[in-house]
């Protein structure tokens, strides 16, 4: 192993091949590490499936940044490339060149479960019996622990620390029976929230839990198709959105075309709201909603809400524009950019430690000084999870001469953990489990504090209450959380 310098460290990424270990190809890269969610984007019928997939990817890179990968077939032969990074840093044109096939299957990563270890990035790839499968998960399993517990008590061997890679072995159990019928079986012993797509060397399969918790979507492209978590990944590579993956459905493609089978397990939609409040891009349409709209009828209504006499309204950029442009629309209070951001800079509120959540908020963005000093300010954020953030940008404002600093929030206060893949998995962590809406306000330095509550979120939704999972702000969990999963979450 390489030695490097403190705080870098030593990653090896390769383009193999499975039947043929001697012509891989190792880099060594040094990759920055903010963190999202996770995002998957597959192509199938397509000569140059892999650069589709690469753009496909870097579309998506805002659901993960911490880890990408391809596996590629063209019918017999599968490679793969997987590293730490970025999507540009981990790929370039002579391994894109080298990930031959009509078929690709690619991830961008984030980990929820699973250590920040290259043998946990995904796609994750086995051999079994002659055959190849890779698979690709945005989600959790919140009963990962106790089914890899019953595999390995039954001699199964584990290479990584991921829920994902319980599901491939669930599936070799059931091979023998045929891919579809193994597929069936699988969804039937896992829960939790799972959007993902598994490989073989001429097929794909799309699966969405029967919750539906995470999106994923099909399109067209010439004679092939396209999955993605999102559909803006469909408008880079100018592929034609055709639906979502239903909740509890299994899609097959192959040289037949689409064969689509149910799990036969019934449940409620229990779609994740959060996609729409702060990960999904503002471009793409979620759960049959355009992100944009959604966003920007959260400010609308929360003008309506909490109405305040200011100069003006300004967001915390990116992900709290749009509602702030609602809000001012709604409310003919100018909208300004108050503060300007660096985008090369990541989310803040999960990366790993304080230390580096602090300085990311000073790096991320630069107040303009000439426009906020004596003013009364309007800030619209999109939520607020640990508060450290806010707390920082507040201070900064009043440092600078703001003389109000009010705070809404396009959301209601975040009081239970998620258990179904984004990062705030212990009430400890949200600082609306341990405080009031005035403490908040006095802990943030603020001279007003307000949130949007339930059913004005749910109306900007134009989604039915009982099909969205609203857990983190009221607690009611739609799948029942084993007693291991806690530590699941906390590897």
């Amino acid at each position: 192993m390489t030695r490097v310098g403190k705080g870098e460290r030593h990653v090896e990424s390769r383009v193999s091949d499975m039947d043929n270990p001697s012509k891989g190809h190792t880099t060594t890269i040094f990759p920055r590490r903010p963190r999202e969610e996770c995002g998957i984007f597959a192509v199938y019928g397509h000569e140059e499936a892999a650069k589709l997939t690469y753009f496909g990817l870097y579309a998506l890179q805002h659901r993960g940044q911490e880890s990408a990968g391809i596996v590629t077939s063209d019918g017999s032969r599968v490679l793969e490339h997987k590293a730490m990074g970025l999507v540009p840093e981990i790929f370039d044109e002579g391994i894109l060149e080298r990930l031959k096939g009509h078929i690709s299957l690619g991830h961008v990563r984030y980990s929820t479960t699973g250590s920040s270890l290259l043998v946990n990035a995904q796609p994750f790839r086995i051999h079994y019996s002659g055959k190849s499968l890779a698979i690709a998960h945005n989600g959790n399993l919140v009963n990962a622990r106790q089914i890899r517990e019953e595999l390995e008590n039954t001699g199964s061997i584990f290479q990584t620390t991921t829920d994902s890679e319980v599901v491939l072995h669930l599936t070799t159990r059931c091979y023998r029976k045929g891919l579809e019928q193994a597929m069936i079986e699988t969804m039937a012993r896992v829960k939790g929230a799972y959007s993902m797509v598994i490989m073989t060397e001429n097929t794909l399969i799309a699966v969405r839990d029967p919750n539906g918790f995470r999106p994923l979507c099909l399109g067209r492209l010439n004679s092939g198709y396209v999955l993605a978590s999102e559909t803006c990944a469909f408008d880079l590579v100018d592929a034609q959105y055709v639906r979502e993956i239903e909740p509890g459905e299994i899609l097959i493609i192959d040289h037949n075309g689409l064969k689509s089978i149910r799990s036969g397990i019934e449940s409620r939609k229990s779609q994740c709201i959060f996609e729409l409040i702060y990960f999904a891009r503002p471009d793409s349409n979620v759960f049959g909603q355009n992100v944009y709209l959604f966003r920007k009828r959260q400010g609308e209504l929360l003008a309506k809400q909490h109405p305040r006499n200011v100069d003006f309204v300004m967001p915390f950029p990116d992900s709290g524009n749009y509602a702030a442009i609602g809000y001012a629309h709604a409310s003919r209070i100018p909208l300004e950019m108050g503060v300007i951001r660096n985008h090369y800079v990541g989310r803040t509120f999960i990366q790993p430690s304080q230390s580096m959540r602090d300085f990311g908020v000073r790096v991320k963005l630069n107040p303009v000084r000439e426009l906020l000093q004596g003013r009364r300010v309007l800030i619209v954020e999109d939520s607020i999870i640990r508060g450290t953030t806010a707390r920082t940008r507040v201070r900064t404002l009043r440092k600078i001469g703001a003389v109000e600093v009010h705070m809404l929030v396009s959301c209601p206060p975040h009081r239970f953990p998620c258990h179904y893949g984004i990062d705030f998995t212990t009430r400890g962590e949200l600082i609306a489990a341990q405080k009031s809406v005035e403490q908040i306000e006095s802990f943030l330095g603020l001279d007003t504090l307000g949130y949007l509550d339930i059913p004005s979120l749910v109306k900007a939704a134009h989604i039915p209450k009982e099909e969205l999972c609203l857990a983190c702000f009221d607690g009611s969990y739609p799948v029942s959380i084993d007693d291991t999963f806690t530590k699941t979450c906390m590897e």
